[in-house]
């Protein structure tokens, strides 16, 4: 006989469903979802075509239960600062410096992600780049190399550095978090912040000129503030003597080919910043 289901229990496949729907909200720069009380227009709503949408009805609370309220939610804690900028190095020793990094890291037991991960995922890519890409944290395929964005969004990637003319052993790629989250869920803040140290010392060594942040995740735990994507995308913003720039995931953008025109329009403000010209067509 079965042993009984646990109430409010979630089987896998429907958990690893809403975790990916989450992500796909995330990657949309959209926050964190609360249940409240939410008061309904009189008016029927239309929908774009001319439809009119049936109202929902108010949200309901489980007998003897309250419904939760928005400022009942405990606040975030906050940020943590980053560390200070180090002295720059002369870009001979920039490879040493690196390694140096991920000698200091080593088999790294600092918080829980180290005990499901295959391989830690340093960095990848030119020491002296000008160009640095940071994204979320390693997904399978990253998790059996050891190198970041070599699966299917990493050949997307590769098209995009392609498109501004460049090669990906032009340029610096890393990520927030250097294990891979189980399921390739969001890393947890304490996550982010124990490990994001690291991607600082990176950046200060490599000194890039532009830093294209890809998706909310990695602009959140760059800049230590969180707003929607859309408030970051199409400014030029300081970070670290560096010019971050902020565009879409690529795993968001193989979810939504719809929005690659938009990652375009990012990727040529950090082009300009870097005086490229995409290459010419064949």
């Amino acid at each position: 006989m079965p042993p009984p289901s646990v109430p409010g229990s979630i089987d896998a496949p429907t958990r690893e469903a809403l975790h990916a729907r989450l992500r796909f909200y995330r990657d949309l720069g959209i926050g964190e979802f609360y249940r409240q009380a939410v008061e309904l227009a009189p008016a029927s709503e239309s929908a774009p075509n001319g439809a009119v949408l049936p109202q929902s009805p108010a949200p309901t609370a489980p007998p003897n239960l309250p419904l939760i309220e928005e400022n009942d939610i405990a606040p975030r804690k906050p940020f943590p600062a980053a560390p200070a900028q180090a002295a720059a190095l002369p870009p001979e020793q920039h490879f040493a410096a690196l390694k140096l990094i991920r000698e200091e890291i080593g088999d790294c037991t600092r918080c829980q992600l180290s005990q499901g991960r295959n391989k830690i995922v340093f960095g990848d890519g030119d020491p002296n780049a000008r160009l640095m890409f940071v994204g979320e944290g390693p997904g399978a395929d990253e998790d059996a190399q050891g190198l970041p964005f070599v699966g299917r969004g990493g050949q997307l990637l590769n098209n995009m550095i392609n498109a501004m003319g460049l090669k990906r052993e032009q340029v610096y790629i890393a990520n927030i978090v250097k294990c891979r989250p189980p399921q390739n869920r969001t890393p947890e803040p304490d996550e982010a912040h124990t490990c994001s140290p690291f991607l600082f010392q990176q950046i200060d060594v490599i000194r890039p000129h532009v830093i294209v942040a890809l998706g909310q995740t990695a602009v959140t735990y760059l800049t230590g503030e969180k707003r929607p994507l859309s408030g970051w995308r199409g400014t030029v913003h300081p970070l670290r003597g560096a010019k971050l720039i902020v565009t879409y995931h690529p795993a968001f953008l193989l979810r939504d080919p719809n929005q690659k025109k938009h990652a375009w329009a990012d990727l040529q403000i950090a082009m300009r910043e870097l005086g490229l010209k995409p290459p010419a067509r064949s």
